[in-house]
């Protein structure tokens, strides 16, 4: 018989005003489970992020049946764990724990397909031939990967460490054939945006405790869609500069209830109404300030 009670988590670095939790047991809530929802802040125990196979084999001993995994251990988690979702292992990133009957830990990443549903939803008519996207840690491995599946025809990854950017792009050409994305340091983004369609931002500024834009404000113009994957604030500063600007914009929110979603359905085999869950983000997120997933 399906189980009406879990115990889920959320591991990483500066989480404390996650909206997570609240996401998860508000949908829980309605439908008639018991579902508890726990953070656990590397920083506030003092841990460094490579500590994030300890947390697992932890949670896993103490019953929990799944974890969410954020920055900066989605990369980081795979090794510790038995076995890959095809999804997670083709991006190198993992957001989503589950603990099979047995304990054995499978590592899914349900970013990909939440930025997909939030793309689809909010940028449905964006052109895709030329995208540029800052960053190319786990969030922007995923993003990425979204990207190149809803049909852009390039994708160029700008990071400030260079070998990142390289090694994601690699992945990509591999994956969706070659030429299909390119790996540019960040002295290139006054070029490239000039003739983009669109910039995609992966990376935490914006968030609480990383404010500030990713990039200088005269290289956004209104010919550009702008998606953020920051959800906490909803509006960001890039959201608001860029849609003052006049570009077509994309809050993190959607990205945001699109993952939990699909965690959810992975932790608990039920159908979640992301309906309702976008709602509950839009009210959560007004009545507090904060950060992202």
């Amino acid at each position: 018989m399906a189980k009406d009670s879990y115990l889920v988590g959320l591991i990483g670095s500066g989480i404390g005003p996650s909206l997570s939790p609240a996401l998860h047991e508000r949908e829980a809530d309605r439908q008639g489970l018991r579902y508890l929802y726990r953070l656990i802040d590397i920083d506030v125990l003092g841990l460094a992020p490579e500590a994030v196979g300890d947390l697992v084999r932890a949670a896993r001993d103490l019953g929990f049946d799944g974890l969410n995994i954020t920055h900066p251990c989605k990369q980081l988690v795979i090794e510790h764990l038995d076995a890959l979702a095809p999804q997670a292992e083709a991006l190198g990133a993992v957001n989503t724990v589950v603990f099979e009957e047995g304990g054995r830990a499978v590592g899914h990443n349900t970013d990909v397909t939440g930025f997909a549903a939030s793309f689809a939803r909010g940028l449905r008519d964006a052109p895709l031939e030329r995208v540029v996207q800052l960053g190319a840690g786990g969030a922007g491995a995923a993003v990425a990967h979204a990207t190149l599946t809803l049909g852009a025809e390039r994708v160029t990854v700008v990071d400030a460490l260079a070998d990142r950017a390289a090694d994601l792009a690699g992945s990509l050409n591999r994956h969706f054939g070659a030429g299909r994305a390119v790996a540019v340091t960040p002295d290139r983004l006054p070029a490239l945006l000039a003739g983009a369609d669109g910039l995609v931002h992966a990376t935490p500024t914006g968030m609480a405790a990383h404010p500030g834009l990713p990039l200088p404000a005269e290289l956004l113009h209104a010919g550009l869609w702008v998606a953020e994957v920051v959800y906490r604030p909803l509006e960001t500063e890039l959201v608001r500069t860029a849609g003052a600007l006049g570009c077509a914009v994309l809050d993190g929110g959607g990205m945001a209830v699109f993952q939990a979603a699909d965690a959810f359905r992975l932790f608990t085999g039920r159908e979640p109404d992301s309906a309702r869950m976008l709602t509950d983000i839009a009210a959560l997120a007004e009545s507090s300030a904060g950060q992202v997933v």
